[in-house]
Formats: structure tokens, C-alpha cells, sequence
């Protein structure tokens, strides 16, 4: 005659607790997982902390997930809290970039984003860099080049004008000494002649008056 065996309730209660404990293993396995790969900064640009002494014209953080192609946001402020970025977010599959206005400011400046990705929850966080600003260079003054008036066509030919009246009025006082030099000249040489006519008829008077006697 057979005798049926019924189950032991210590063997039910271990089945129940090893059941537990399967489930409670899976579930932190696939906590782990999940955890494991969730969305992260892998990298930006410039680095985190990064000292620069030339102006980047972007700035980039890098996530280890894809990221959506809207909704994210990026902004650079300067050490007065000023918004230098341009606004123009450019999505790459697991990188956001913006684009910089020309940095001026020496400082610290802030970088804030917020990351969406279709398999993770908002990737949100900031982080800063210093850039030191080149020291202005001023550029000394010009010394002054002194100018040289150049004489306008109008200028030139008056004096051109002028110098031509000048020649003119020599050659006038030439011409005219010289014509009253020779009439000094001829009224003396005529005086001279008249004197000496004179004298000859005085000279041959008296002969006449003997001859006729």
C-alpha cells in the first residue's frame, strides 16, 4: 500500500525565499544597467577649470548618450553675468555646440546646459573657465609729416606773369638809358661843333679884313 507524501512547509518557505532573492538579484542587476549607461559629460570644450589666454569663438560638451535634436539649451555668461554666447546651438549626435561673441573680458566665465536625450532623463549642470584678455597694445601717434604747399596752376602763371612784366620793364629801362645816353651824347657832340665853328670864324675874320685893306 502506497502513502502519499504531502510538502514539507520548511521546503515551501526556502522555495519562496530563493524566489526573492532571484528577483531582488534581477532587479539590481538591472539597476546596475540602467545606472551604467545613463547619459553623462564625457567631455567639453574648453576643458572644465581650463585657463586660456586666446578667446575660443564655441564652446561644446560632449555627453555619452545621443541627444535629441531640440530642446537643449547652452549659454556662456561673462564674469558680469552678460550672455556672450550667439544662441546658435548646433547638435552632433552626443555633442552641443554655441557659438561665442568676441570675448573681451579677463575672468571667470560660466557654462550652463541642459541635455535631453530620448532614452535618459534632462543632463543638466554647469561648469567654468578663466580667459585672460590680452592687454590692450596701443599703437603710438603719428608724427606729424609737415606739407609742402604746392603751387596751383594759377599761382605759377602769375608768377610767370610776373616775371615776364619784371623782364619787360629792365629791357624798358635798358632801351631808354641807352637812348638818353646817346642824346647826351649827340647834344654835346653838336655843341662841340657849333663851339668850333664859332671859333673858326673868329679865327679867319680879321685875315679878310687885311687882305682887303
Amino acid at each position: 500500500m502506497s502513502k502519499r507524501l504531502g510538502t514539507s512547509p520548511k521546503i515551501s518557505s526556502l522555495v519562496a525565499l530563493l524566489s526573492l532573492t532571484g528577483l531582488l538579484t534581477l532587479g539590481s542587476l538591472t539597476a546596475g544597467a540602467d545606472s551604467a549607461f545613463a547619459n553623462a559629460v564625457a567631455s567639453s570644450s574648453p576643458a572644465v577649470g581650463a585657463v586660456l589666454a586666446t578667446a575660443p569663438n564655441a564652446v561644446s560638451v560632449t555627453a555619452t548618450g545621443s541627444l535629441l535634436d531640440q530642446g537643449n539649451t547652452l549659454t556662456v555668461t561673462d564674469p558680469n553675468g552678460t550672455e556672450v554666447d550667439d544662441g546658435s546651438i548646433t547638435i552632433s549626435d552626443t555633442t552641443a555646440v554655441v557659438g561665442l561673441k568676441p570675448l573681451t573680458a579677463t575672468g571667470i566665465y560660466t557654462v550652463a546646459y541642459t541635455l535631453l536625450s530620448a532614452t535618459d532623463a534632462p543632463l543638466t549642470g554647469t561648469f567654468t573657465f578663466l580667459f585672460n584678455a590680452p592687454a590692450a597694445i596701443s599703437s603710438p601717434s603719428a608724427t606729424p609729416t609737415p606739407t609742402v604747399a604746392t603751387p596751383t596752376k594759377s599761382a605759377t602763371k602769375a608768377a610767370g606773369t610776373s616775371s615776364s612784366a619784371n623782364i619787360s620793364i629792365i629791357i624798358l629801362f635798358v632801351i631808354a638809358t641807352g637812348v638818353a645816353l646817346f642824346l647826351i651824347w649827340y647834344a654835346r657832340m653838336i655843341w662841340n661843333e657849333s663851339r668850333s665853328q664859332k671859333r673858326r670864324k673868329k679865327k679867319s675874320a680879321p685875315r679878310t679884313k687885311k687882305s682887303s685893306e
